[in-house]
């Protein structure tokens, strides 16, 4: 007797963990809408005839976009390095952010844009990992970014920074 109710519930246990499986494997993506309005700091430095390259990082609260309007959803931190070619304007970014929310989880990306000075910088977002309820994550989508920037500044100069990013749909699937 003892034998077959461990029987019948090793069937019980592999039957159930075949049914998660899929559901598992089959993962729903979901699309948001967020954005940020951030504060910075870097620093200039001459890299070309008529190129100027901004280092520095900024930072901000991150807000997801809901039929409630925007809720707070974490705080974002992003190294980045802005080249702007100072004739045309024309400039190209890159960057990795890692968004932290109130539990602690995170979500890791890598940022890659074009653009004009002033006008931004448009381009695509790659989430390449987690932490916590994060863990895994993947996915990405399109952002741009606008910030105040002044390439007048003399090479070697502090400069501080304010600005906005939109990613106006944000695909993610979590294992």
């Amino acid at each position: 007797m003892r034998t077959q109710i461990l029987t019948s519930l090793a069937a019980v246990g592999a039957a159930a963990a075949l049914a998660v499986l899929p559901m598992q494997a089959l993962a729903a993506e979901e699309v948001i809408s967020a954005f940020s309005v951030w504060q910075g700091q870097g620093q200039f430095v001459n890299t070309a005839p008529e190129e100027s390259t901004f280092v520095g990082s900024f930072a901000g609260k991150v807000y997801v976009n809901t039929e409630s309007g925007p809720i707070e959803a974490g705080q974002m931190v992003c190294p980045a390095v802005v080249r702007i070619e100072t004739a045309s304007g024309k400039q190209t970014g890159t960057g990795n952010c890692t968004i932290t929310a109130a539990d602690g989880a995170q979500v890791f990306s890598a940022l890659t844009c074009s653009g004009v000075h002033l006008v931004g910088c448009s381009g695509e977002m790659k989430l390449i990992g987690g932490s916590g309820r994060f863990k895994g994550v993947a996915g990405g989508g399109t952002f741009t970014v606008r910030s105040t920037l002044n390439i007048a500044k003399v090479a070697g100069t502090q400069e501080p920074v304010t600005g906005i990013i939109f990613w106006p749909e944000l695909h993610y699937t979590l294992p």
